[in-house]
């Protein structure tokens, strides 16, 4: 009877691991295809539809993405300023934020969270023809600025480290760097930073990712070629008008995708980390 059960268990967590395995596969299936079709001619990808197999277009590929009017490498140089700008701004801000939100008692200080939690249900596209009118008459377009000053304030950063803190953040560390003199600054910087790391990361993540791929405020702003980010010009690559050169659109997401992977393994390990900080105060 133990025997039968214990072949029962084992082939339920064969079933389970097979299970992931194909989960997995699936999931990065598309960007095996993205990675494989940016190898590939026009001709190929329309004609032979999805393949495996690398072809030998590459060069050309990179020839047509590179002999456009604009440069893609100026673009990927604008996407890492504005990206990693929007990010660290959010997620320090954020954070401060949230810590004024839990660490202190003043008045007004539930009107306040309210009104940022009502902030986060206006969609960006409502309030685009005022910020664009906003940046016109102060000179802010064509300027990368005008894409990473705003991410200050970022309302659903702060609801998210604001939840986050409330379940890790003692209060009793704050009271005793207070009693040893330091200062409030200080304190944050030093104490709460380092115990919020984790939650950082994840919205790092987010930030990132998010400002990466916008193409609609940039669209709006943005009419310089020198300014361009590189979804913009992926996008340009596939409205031509004579031909899309769907091997260069490719390559193009290529190298959009690229920064994204990296910036997930080197913050992975703080989502792990928060995940199990989590599952041990459980």
């Amino acid at each position: 009877m133990k025997r039968s059960n214990s072949v029962g268990r084992s082939a339920f967590r064969l079933f389970i691991y097979a299970f992931c395995v194909f989960l997995a596969m699936m999931s990065l299936f598309p960007f095996v295809v993205m990675f494989v079709n940016a190898t590939r001619s026009t001709f190929e990808i329309q004609q032979s539809g999805v393949s495996l197999i690398p072809s030998r277009f590459l060069a050309s590929n990179y020839a047509i993405l590179t002999g456009k009017t604009f440069d893609p490498f100026v673009g990927f140089y604008n996407s890492v300023i504005i990206s990693t700008g929007a990010t660290a701004l959010a997620i320090y801000f954020s954070t401060l934020t949230a810590y004024a939100l839990v660490a202190y008692s003043w008045k007004m200080r539930q009107a306040f969270f309210t009104v940022i939690l009502a902030v986060m249900m206006i969609p960006a596209q409502v309030t685009s023809i005022g910020f664009y009118q906003f940046m016109y008459r102060i000179g802010m377009t064509n300027n990368l600025l005008a894409l990473i000053l705003p991410a200050i304030a970022s309302p659903a950063t702060v609801f998210f480290m604001r939840q986050y803190m409330l379940g890790s953040l003692h209060l009793e560390l704050v009271d005793s760097a207070r009693i040893d003199g330091s200062g409030e600054f200080s304190t944050f910087n030093r104490i709460i930073l380092p115990i919020m790391k984790p939650a950082m990361a994840t919205q790092a993540i987010f930030i990132f990712v998010g400002s990466w791929n916008n193409l609609f405020l940039p669209m709006i702003l943005l009419t310089n070629k020198d300014k361009y980010t590189l979804p913009i010009m992926v996008s340009l690559l596939r409205g031509d008008i004579y031909r899309t050169e769907y091997g260069a659109v490719y390559l193009g997401l290529v190298l959009t995708v690229l920064p994204l992977f990296v910036i997930y393994f080197l913050l992975s390990k703080y989502i792990i980390a928060g995940v199990a900080l989590g599952a041990v105060k459980g």
